[in-house]
Order: C-alpha cells, then sequence, then structure tokens
C-alpha cells in the first residue's frame, strides 16, 4: 500500500511539475498562434502557426479573469531585450472585438500584423504607399502597395476603399490617408474637430470616461478638453496583403500594452483545406 501511495504522490508531483512549467512558459517564454486567414500573405499563410518569443519585448502581466469579462485591468510588461521595430510583425489582442467605436481587450482575440509605424511618428499613405517623416526604408510588402496605388477608386471591392475615420470632411481612404500623428506617452494635442476623430477612442480608453463633440468643442464627460496629454504609446499596424486585411487603416491605432511579442517563425503549417502538412514551412524565419 505505501509503494501505491508513493508511485501516485510521484506522479501527481510530476504532473504538477509539468504543468506549472507550461503555464511558466505560456506567460514568461514562448506561445503558438494559428495564422487564421491570408492577410499577412506572401509572409504568412492560412494554417501557419507561428512562435511567438516573449522575451524579446517582454511578456505582459495582467488580471486574466478580468480580461476575460471584457473589465479594464493594469497590463505590466516585464522588461525585453528591445523595443518594437518598424517592419516587426506582431501578434496582439485585437482592441475592438465587439465593435470599432471603443477599445476593449479580450485575452482569446488576436490579430496579427506588421508594425508600420512607432510612437512619435507621422505616418501617411500616398498613392497606397506607406510614408513615415524621416524614415527613407520601404515599409510593409511593396507588391501590396503598389497594386493599391495602380487600382481606380471605383474599381476596388465594397467596404475596401474608405479607410479611418471614416469622415466625409477628411476622406482618408487606402490609397491617400493622414497625415496621422501616433501619439506618445507625455505628448500633448490640442483636441478639435479632427484630433477628436483621430482620438477620442484612445482617450476614452485611458480615461475610461466618455468623451464627445458638441457645440464646437470636445468634452470629457461634463468638463470642456481643450488639450490632452497620452498616458500610453500606440502603434499602426498593416497587413502584408494591402487588399484584404483589416488592420489600422480601418479601425485605427493600436495600444502598446495589447502587443503580445514579437513572431519569430513558424513552427508548424497545416493546409486547411486537405490536413497536409507544409514541410516546407516548418521552422521558417518570419521576416
Amino acid at each position: 500500500m505505501t509503494k501505491w501511495i508513493d508511485t501516485i504522490l510521484n506522479l501527481f508531483l510530476a504532473v504538477a511539475g509539468l504543468a506549472t512549467f507550461w503555464i511558466f512558459c505560456q506567460v514568461f517564454l514562448l506561445a503558438s498562434f494559428r495564422i487564421p486567414s491570408d492577410s499577412m500573405e506572401p509572409e504568412l499563410t492560412e494554417g501557419d502557426f507561428v512562435a511567438v518569443w516573449k522575451p524579446t519585448i517582454g511578456a505582459r502581466l495582467f488580471d486574466l479573469n478580468a480580461t476575460l469579462r471584457l473589465e479594464q485591468t493594469e497590463i505590466h510588461r516585464l522588461p525585453g531585450w528591445r523595443k518594437v521595430r518598424r517592419g516587426d510583425v506582431l501578434v496582439f489582442n485585437f482592441p475592438h472585438p465587439n465593435g470599432w467605436d471603443k477599445v476593449e481587450m479580450h485575452i482569446l482575440k488576436y490579430y496579427i500584423k506588421r508594425c508600420i509605424g512607432l510612437p512619435g511618428d507621422t505616418l501617411s499613405i500616398r498613392d497606397g504607399w506607406f510614408r513615415v517623416g524621416g524614415v527613407e526604408q520601404p515599409l510593409g510588402n511593396p507588391d501590396a502597395q503598389k497594386l493599391i496605388g495602380r487600382t481606380a477608386p471605383e474599381a476596388f471591392p465594397k467596404g475596401v476603399y474608405q479607410a479611418f475615420p471614416f469622415d466625409s470632411t477628411l476622406n482618408w481612404n487606402i490609397r491617400d490617408f493622414g497625415p496621422l500623428y501616433l501619439p506618445k506617452a507625455g505628448d500633448r494635442i490640442r483636441m478639435d474637430r479632427t484630433n477628436y476623430l483621430l482620438y477620442h477612442k484612445l482617450i476614452a480608453w485611458e480615461q475610461q470616461a466618455e468623451v464627445v463633440f458638441r457645440d464646437s468643442a470636445v468634452y470629457l464627460g461634463s468638463e470642456p478638453l481643450q488639450e490632452y496629454r497620452f498616458l500610453k504609446n500606440y502603434y499602426f499596424v498593416a497587413g502584408d496583403k494591402g487588399m484584404n486585411s483589416q488592420d489600422s487603416r480601418y479601425w485605427g491605432l493600436l495600444p502598446e500594452e495589447y502587443i503580445v511579442g514579437k513572431a519569430t517563425f513558424v513552427w508548424k503549417s497545416v493546409d486547411p483545406y486537405t490536413g497536409r502538412f507544409r514541410w516546407e514551412r516548418f521552422m521558417k524565419k518570419i521576416e
């Protein structure tokens, strides 16, 4: 009997140890995500399983139960090896899981896109091409941008051409967009109608209060808001397949807290239609 009890206890301790190690790895080291669409082609394709090495930009710590209830919760990031760079392919919690009118956190809803703009950048799109002031290097997928620039407005599929913030006065679209400033923590902006359209969702999320525009003025709750100082950093992300990607061109800027990490490599790939392994994509480095 003693031998059986010792065996059961050892098995229990082994299982508990493995479970603890698995949770530790998921939180602090490595996580896996399946690519559900073709929005990142040609770099990533539907059925790829990508690995995110969390120490690159730092793992996050937060109240998991609160996020599952869509409650606002503090998110803390551990120090990483480096900061996010332009061109990084990022996995992040989609900031609009229940509609594009407000920023919310849902731990089970993920997107993967390429970082185009960093906090402090001024970004625009001209003839389909991404432009960031002071940056000469190409941004995003040039083939997709070239196609967008050559396509007449009336030739775009329904719902593709018009872009954030969907205002008839600004009339931004995926061929002609911006300039849009990407706030960094500590930045102050003057609150007028245009900046209300661009930033009111972010301000409402930071302050957990209603932001409205009425009588030619911006109000935070019941108080007039002439200037706002941002508390967080924000990024602009886009899919490599420019004609088929729901990204910052449509729903706006990504809060830094929502970034899970940088996608590092494809560790497995399965054809979603045949179920066969695509061996040539196994262990493919993500560029």
